[in-house]
């Protein structure tokens, strides 16, 4: 039997799109002029959208629209009006990050097929349940993983009737997605917005090393691992480039479908890849696939490499023999735009022309036809009354009712070119709930007899109080064993850091915590492999009776084990539907709340019932957070490649410097992943005065992980100092301001 197996392609413009469906794509992602995770594509408006699925439709191709974004409160309106179209189209699944939008969609659009996009950092066995419980069909999973991994969690997703989504092709980010916030911290523009300013392709100062783009990574490609991608079960081979052009996408899907199609039928790979060399490339790897991760991965060019690439293949040396493969390849490139564009200008998504013919006599039914061209063909569908004709002077059927009743047939899918009333005598009428019968009865059959559903009108969100109507209470976070004592000196909630990695069947937080009771666990965003599994196993034998948690397979395991658990800061919950998705799906008990949005945003979220509402008020800026190594492009390393003991002993610390000379600390703690943070910590102080209302508990984090060289203050003065802070003692913000000299606040004030 033949695998079932889908080609996905990116789809940035309506040129793009064609290419695609008719390069051989089986389905085509592309997104709007808002809510899109891509702002700089192209992109299509909603009319251009029904033109595309009705032509993608005609070549058996489905159509999924990214509204791959977090969503903010006051952005539910616009959404609900845009869904409510949606719902009415035959488009074939919506891709969404926003743990809110699952929510609202699983509630007020039921009909719409949901897929979890990459930003949702999927990674672990876990995170299928829990995305399959908020109502994913599929999901596509993080790139950083190898074909071990991928094979362990299509298992699992299988087990949960889900689909799994891989990327093959395309640009790679040095960060787990949904996880890098470098351009939020530094600019304001977020990726989790779709406005990543692309800080990893940025030109650094010359590294000690030697390099002047460090955190560049090659393009991806799985081009001659698709055997191993089938046998391993994914459904979907997904090509990145929603801000590339029709060329780019037409050469790429057409290389990826000849070659699919060919190791179907042959049980062998037939083509030979030089094609996807043709159009813009970073040189290609696919050791994140492999699991070998190396310093090949690299490229000290962001820029396209396709020239080099012709130039090296053709051994041109001299002046001559260089401007010749340069001139034969922008010949090759110009051939194959040329033809492209032949072929897709024919492709039409222009709205149908529709004509309506209205007739009747008296004593005689009504008559509406309606006439509908496309390709030349014409379709007719005719409606009639139940109800005859008769005579009226007062309330008769003439053209201005007739207009005012039908014009809104001239719409997304419909280009109403004529009204023709000639066979319909004058003076005569029918009742006008059955004149909007006809015409309810119209739009089903011109919708293909799916049922045209009313606007969602949202209801209003109840604002919840506190459960304890009491003054905000600190929380600190703390990662260092000898940082225990700090119990001591302060009533706050403590929260442990775990590590992101452990060694195999590591047991050693099991009697730590069953010790030190007062901990509350704090899980980190990623883990993957068996370090989930050592995770999973924590959570198990220490059954605590709170934890936090950043990654969402945990928040499934404690829910199933009956532990109450804190949605983590990392998880970027900016609206009511995220924390109404917590609860209701997998009894949550509170949630953090982003710190990229601000005051007035932070102000327009609801609260549920019982439940709580935390905030980071002080810590280091993460930017991003990588399974690569950021010290092989910085300062050197001497291993060739990352192994197993990197992750657990590797305890570096380094920085490195834009060319306007802001510098970024390089952090690797021991069984952490690779990081990069911001030179100013996060303090904010102005939200105490603020939003005391909202909040149950401020937190202040005192790992001292991204702080690199920089000196930190005492944590007991801190605790202090912070403690009173939020009991009113305004004097101390110039003191705090002293222990931390190098701070900001401009995301609770710049916002999404």
């Amino acid at each position: 039997m033949k695998p079932d197996i889908e080609l996905l392609a990116p789809g940035g413009d309506v040129d793009a799109i064609k290419a695609a469906i008719i390069a051989g794509a089986d389905a085509v992602y592309c997104g709007l002029d808002t809510f899109n995770a891509r702002n700089r594509a192209s992109n299509i408006y909603f009319d251009e959208l029904v033109g595309i699925i009705r032509l993608a439709h005609q070549y058996q191709c489905q159509i999924f629209l990214t509204l791959n974004i977090v969503i903010l409160e006051r952005e539910f309106k616009s959404l609900a009006k845009l869904l409510s179209k949606l719902v009415n189209t035959t488009l074939d699944a919506v891709i969404v990050q926003d743990i809110g939008l699952f929510n609202f969609i699983k509630k007020h659009f039921p009909s719409l097929d949901i897929h979890a996009s990459t930003q949702l950092t999927t990674h672990n066995e876990g995170q299928i349940p829990f995305l399959k419980k908020l109502g994913a069909s599929r999901v596509n999973l993080s790139r950083e993983l190898n074909l071990r991994e991928i094979t362990a969690i299509t298992k699992v997703a299988q087990a949960h009737d889900t689909l799994v989504e891989v990327f093959v092709h395309g640009s790679l980010c040095v960060a787990f997605s949904g996880l890098c916030y470098s351009t939020s911290a530094s600019v304001g523009n977020s990726g989790n917005r779709g406005r990543c300013s692309q800080a990893c392709r940025e030109e650094y100062q010359t590294t000690p090393s030697g390099n002047n783009f460090p955190l560049n990574l090659k393009d991806n490609s799985a081009f001659f691992d698709l055997p191993a991608l089938i046998d391993a079960g994914v459904h979907s081979f997904k090509i990145e480039g929603r801000i590339k052009g029709a060329n780019y996408v037409h050469t790429v899907v057409d290389s990826f479908r000849k070659q699919i199609d060919g190791y179907i039928d042959t049980g062998e790979l037939t083509q030979d890849g030089e094609r996807l060399y043709q159009v813009f490339n970073r040189d290609f790897s696919n050791a994140f696939l492999k699991g070998d991760l190396n310093q090949s991965m690299f490229i000290d060019n962001p820029r396209d490499n396709s020239t080099k690439h012709a130039i090296d293949k053709e051994n041109a040396i001299s002046v001559v023999q260089i401007h010749e493969v340069e001139q034969n390849l922008h010949q090759q490139n110009k051939e194959i735009k040329a033809t492209v564009f032949d072929k897709i200008k024919y492709l039409s998504i222009e709205k149908l022309p529709l004509t309506l013919h209205f007739s009747g006599e008296c004593n005689k039914p009504f008559i509406i036809t309606a006439q509908v061209t496309h390709d030349s063909d014409s379709t007719e569908f005719i409606v009639k009354s139940t109800t005859l004709l008769a005579k009226s002077d007062q309330a008769s059927i003439d053209e201005s009712v007739i207009n005012k009743r039908f014009k809104s047939f001239n719409n997304s899918n419909f280009d109403l070119v004529n009204i023709n009333i000639d066979k319909l005598a004058a003076g005569l009428s029918i009742p006008f709930k059955e004149l909007t019968a006809l015409k309810k009865q119209l739009a089903l059959l011109l919708n293909n007899n799916k049922a045209i559903l009313p606007e969602v009108i949202l209801p209003a969100l109840k604002n919840h109080p506190k459960a304890v109507d009491s003054q905000a209470k600190l929380s600190i976070l703390i990662c260092d064993e000898a940082d225990i004592a700090l119990c001591q000196v302060t009533t706050a909630d403590v929260y442990f850091k775990l590590p992101d990695a452990f060694k195999r069947g590591c047991t050693k937080y099991i009697d730590f915590f069953k010790n030190n009771p007062r901990l509350i666990p704090w899980f980190p965003a990623v883990l993957i492999g068996k370090d989930y599994d050592v995770a999973v196993n924590i959570l198990r034998e220490v059954k605590p009776n709170l934890i936090v948690t950043n990654n969402t397979g945990i928040a499934y395991e404690a829910n199933l084990l009956g532990v109450k658990w804190i949605a983590g800061p990392f998880l970027n919950t900016t609206n009511s539907y995220a924390l109404m998705a917590f609860k209701e799906s997998l009894d949550c008990s509170g949630a953090f709340i982003s710190n990229e949005i601000n005051k007035q945003q932070i102000r327009n979220i609801a609260r549920p019932e019982n439940f709580k509402l935390f905030y980071s008020i002080y810590h280091p800026i993460l930017l991003m957070t990588s399974r690569q190594c950021f010290f092989q492009q910085s300062v050197g390393c001497e291993k060739p490649r990352i192994d197993n003991g990197c992750m657990l002993s590797c305890d570096k610390s380094t920085t490195i410097t834009n060319l306007k000379g802001d510098d970024f600390a390089i952090d690797k703690q021991k069984a952490g992943y690779p990081s990069i943070y911001n030179q100013d910590q996060f303090l904010n102080m102005e939200i105490i005065d603020d939003l005391s209302d909202l909040f149950d508990s401020f937190m202040i984090d005192l790992t001292n992980i991204g702080a690199g060289d920089k000196v930190s203050p005492d944590k007991a003065t801190l605790i202090n100092y912070f403690e009173k802070l939020l009991s009113g003692e305004a004097t101390v913000v110039s003191t705090i301001n002293n222990l931390v000299p190098k701070s900001t606040v401009s995301q609770y004030h710049t916002g999404l």
